[in-house]
């Protein structure tokens, strides 16, 4: 269960950086999405760590 929560955190926090570089045809062995982990758990991890970048910006407005 916490295995698949910090691999689901560590590909969603990646998945931005890695989504710009599949775009322009490099790292493309690599996908954005683990398929083989698919859980909830794994889910859960992922939307947090895609969100992560996009909920700091919205803390910055002070």
């Amino acid at each position: 269960m916490l295995e698949n929560i910090l691999y689901g955190l560590l590909n969603g926090i990646t998945a931005w950086p890695l989504l710009l570089v599949h775009v322009f045809g490099f790292f493309t062995e690599y996908p954005v999405y683990d398929v083989a982990r698919d859980t909830g758990w794994y889910q859960l991890g992922f939307l947090i760590g895609a969100g992560s970048p996009l909920l700091g910006f919205i803390g910055k407005g002070k």
